[in-house]
This record gives C-alpha cells, sequence and structure tokens, in this order.
C-alpha cells in the first residue's frame, strides 16, 4: 500500500434497494458494473439505514450521529461537525457532486464544509426550469403531486442517454477526477437519487424488463396501498421502471469506477457505494415507503421492512481482501470510518463507530443490532430493530399532545403526519423462518420483544435523547 494519505470516494444512490443487485442474489436485472466492483471489494450483507429516509440519511453519514433521535427532515444545524470540514482542515480537498436536490434546495446546505460542490440541476421537486409551460403524463390522478412536480420540464429536452441525472452526475464526477488528479489528498462524495422516482431511464431499459407494454405508465406513484390503485399490469411496470433505472445506474456508475481505475487511483483510494433505503413494490401490499394521502397533504409511517432497512454497501480499500462480511454496520459509522483510515481524531460529537478493523481483516464484528427509524419525536414514529434472525417494528408507547405536527420528510413537501397509517400494534419476524416478514411472531416471543425495545430506549439514551421523546417509547 503507497505511504500517501488514503483518497476516498463515497458514491450514494437513493432508493437502490439492496436485492436488486447481481451480489446480492439478484437474477433478474443487470447489473454488471457493480457486481464486477463487488467481486473485488469488499461486501458488508448486514448493512442498515438509521435515520431515513433521504435527508436524514445524509445527516447521519456527514456527522456520524443518529440523528433522527434529535431531529426530522431539517436543514443542516450550523454548529454541527461535518466530515468534509473535518477533512478539509487536516489538508484535504473535499468535493461534493450531486443531483439529490433535497439536501442542497431551500438553504438546506448539506455542502457545507466541502471546499467546492456542484449541483445537478432538475430532480423531482427542484424548481429549475420555466418551459415548456405544458407537462404531459398518462393520467395525472395515478401520480403523487404531479401538478407541483417540475421534475415533467426539467426533464423535457432530453435527446440522448447522457442527458439522465445520474449520467451527467457520474460524468461530472469523473471530470473533476480529472481536473483534481493532483489534488492529493481528496475526499469525493457523490450522491445520484436514481433510481428514487420519478422512474425514467431511456425506453430501452424498460423495454429489457417489461417489453410491449402498452398501458399507463405510472413513472411517480402514490405511497399507497397496491390493492384498488393499481393493476396487477401497472405493477409489473411499476418494477420495470425501477429495474431500468437500476441498471441505468449500474452503467453510469460503473462509468466512474472505470475512470477511477484507469487513473490509477484505486492504488490509495477508498471507494464506498451504498444506498439510504430501499423501497416496497407490492410487498407487504404497499408500493412506496410510506403512505401518503391522495386527497390531502397528510401522511404516515410504515414499518421499515427488510426491503427499505437493509441496504447495499460495498468497499473497496487498497491491501484488503476481497469477501463478504457478516458485520452490522449503519451510516453513523462511515464517518468514523474514513477518519480512522485518514488517520484523523475522531470529533468527541460523533455517535458511531469506526469499522476499519473489519475491513482490515481483524475482527467480523461489529454492532449487535441495527436501529431503523424516522425521528423519534415525531407524531407517527417507528422503529425497526434487527438483530440476528430477528426483526422487531416498535410503535411509541404514548402519543406526543399539542398541536400537530409537520414533516418535510420523503419529498421536501411540507405533510401534516396522519398518526395509525398502518397499524399501532409492535411486531416481530423471525427473518429465517420467514424472510418476506409475513407472520407476526410476537406473541411468541415477548421476551425478544421486551429485550429488543429496551435496546432501542437504551440507544435514545445513549445519543442523549431528549427526555420526552425516551418516555415515549419506555415501557411503563
Amino acid at each position: 500500500m503507497s505511504k500517501e494519505r488514503m483518497n476516498f470516494v463515497v458514491i450514494v444512490s437513493d432508493t437502490f434497494r439492496r436485492d436488486h443487485l447481481g451480489v446480492y442474489g439478484n437474477e433478474w436485472i443487470s447489473t454488471p458494473h457493480l457486481d464486477a466492483f463487488a467481486e473485488k471489494s469488499l461486501v458488508f450483507d448486514r448493512a442498515y439505514t438509521a435515520s431515513f429516509p433521504t435527508v436524514p440519511n445524509r445527516h447521519d453519514l456527514l456527522t456520524g450521529r443518529f440523528t433522527a433521535t434529535y431531529i426530522d427532515w431539517a436543514p443542516l444545524p450550523p454548529e454541527e461537525t461535518v466530515l468534509a470540514q473535518v477533512l478539509s482542515d487536516t489538508g484535504y480537498t473535499t468535493m461534493m457532486i450531486s443531483d439529490t436536490n433535497h439536501t442542497l434546495e431551500n438553504g438546506y446546505n448539506y455542502q457545507r464544509g466541502f471546499d467546492g460542490f456542484e449541483w445537478i440541476r432538475g430532480q423531482e421537486g427542484d424548481f429549475w426550469k420555466t418551459g415548456p409551460a405544458e407537462m404531459s403524463a398518462c393520467d395525472p390522478k395515478m401520480l403523487r403531486k404531479f401538478g407541483d412536480l417540475p421534475h415533467y420540464r426539467n426533464r423535457a429536452g432530453w435527446r440522448y442517454e447522457s442527458d439522465t441525472f445520474v449520467a451527467r452526475t457520474m460524468t461530472a464526477a469523473g471530470q473533476w477526477l480529472e481536473d483534481n488528479r493532483s489534488s492529493r489528498p481528496f475526499f469525493l462524495y457523490v450522491d445520484t437519487f436514481d433510481p428514487h422516482e420519478p422512474w425514467d431511464p431511456p425506453a430501452w431499459y424498460v423495454d429489457r424488463y417489461d417489453p410491449g407494454y402498452t398501458g399507463k405508465v405510472i413513472d411517480y406513484p402514490h405511497y399507497d396501498h397496491v390493492e384498488g390503485y393499481l393493476s396487477p399490469e401497472e405493477l409489473k411496470h411499476c418494477r420495470a421502471l425501477y429495474a431500468g433505472e437500476v441498471t441505468l445506474v449500474d452503467r453510469w456508475v460503473g462509468m466512474l469506477l472505470e475512470k477511477i481505475e484507469d487513473m490509477r487511483l484505486m492504488e490509495n483510494t477508498m471507494v464506498i457505494f451504498t444506498a439510504d433505503h430501499g423501497f416496497l413494490h407490492g410487498e407487504h401490499g404497499i408500493i412506496g415507503k410510506a403512505l401518503q394521502s391522495r386527497e390531502a397533504s397528510t401522511w404516515s409511517h410504515i414499518p421499515l421492512y427488510d426491503e427499505i432497512s437493509h441496504i447495499p454497501f460495498i468497499l473497496w480499500m487498497p491491501g484488503v481482501n476481497p469477501g463478504r462480511s457478516d458485520a452490522v454496520i449503519q451510516p453513523p459509522d462511515i464517518m468514523p470510518t474514513i477518519l480512522d483510515a485518514a488517520v484523523v481524531e475522531i470529533p468527541p460529537a460523533v455517535q458511531g463507530e469506526s469499522f476499519l478493523k473489519v475491513v482490515k481483516g481483524g475482527r467480523n464484528e461489529h454492532r449487535q443490532r441495527a436501529f431503523s427509524f424516522g425521528y423519534a419525536g415525531g407524531a407517527d414514529a417507528l422503529a425497526t430493530v434487527t438483530e440476528g434472525k430477528w426483526q422487531a417494528t416498535l410503535f411509541p408507547m404514548k402519543t406526543p399532545t399539542g398541536d400537530e405536527q409537520v414533516s418535510y420528510a420523503v419529498d421536501g413537501l411540507a405533510k401534516q403526519f396522519r398518526a395509525g397509517g398502518d397499524t399501532g400494534e409492535d411486531r416481530l419476524y423471525d427473518l429465517q423462518a420467514d424472510p418476506e416478514a409475513q407472520k407476526d411472531v410476537s406473541n411468541e416471543h415477548a421476551d425478544v420483544m421486551a429485550e429488543l425495545r429496551r435496546r432501542f430506549v437504551d440507544l435514545l439514551v445513549a445519543c442523549e435523547t431528549g427526555p420526552d421523546i425516551v418516555t415515549r417509547w419506555k415501557v411503563d
């Protein structure tokens, strides 16, 4: 290994389902580039999201904290220590290239601490283009927030695959590497919103997975129960649209990985590919990752099932043997691991733990369990705790009083919480016997449920969560 200081490239792909990659067992979606990257890297089989969804996840990643213990989908607090600033202060050139607009628009300021940043404009709710004046869709009533969504206008001028968001983002990242190849050491953070909906891969990607389809193209679905909303054919096409996005992401992330190799940067660079969470495509009778009213601006959490909470995590580090790890890791652990590899002191505010010894082969264990949850103080908060074969969905024991809460989660638009969107009863699944989480076994294993709830409360206490929030989750 080179004696130069380690470089870092972190690639985050929003809503990229772990089980849609070949390296994690998928057999019907083409992901040759990420699969090839995985063959020579360390593949983590038990990586889980922590704070949920998009913005809280980036908050965790860039601060090394379990931020959903104290804040919802919100701007980056100005007083918090961020990874890019710590590295910059120790001589690193730091750069963010992102098309995930929610962390950059409206003063959210997640580029803070980077020496430079480039915002690839146009995703989802980004008010960028003003023409063409008219937008079209198969049936706007079938789509979520169509009239308020500038995404369709922003993509109206596309002609080539290279016009897509992930293509522009990965191309910009490659160009930055060319321009800054002598800027050593560096930290490059690359964040693409794809394969998050609206799904807009080139038609040939979609035809690969659902040839001959002539029905409605529902590329920005309501987060809803499938029954009464989508026909089996429409749901299948939604899956094909998403699969096309996955293959598109694989193609362009692959081009960036190839650029890194061509420039011989792999010799002294840690490269990470991961995602923030997954998405339901009819599993558990739901499409989406929450439930949103079609008639009013209300929403509610759903359990963070394994399809949502279990995320891909592939890491390359020079000198590390390729293989797989069963170590449980989470996004707050990324910052301390990078600082550990950079031989930089980890700030005391960091709550995650470095798993560098796992990467180097010194051990194969890290966390005993994973905690995945939206804002713990939210009116409709849920938490998922995964330990071994067990996965528990926990609801708070007490409902907060006072004014109704507003959340901007999932799309950056203001919504009222709607309590009880799924059910208020705790659940426990044995993922070894029941990998699709169809049978609640909480009554048969009350001791396991009680222990996992205690462990979640322990996390809240360890993170110095406000006592009013901790009290909500405790059993009297």
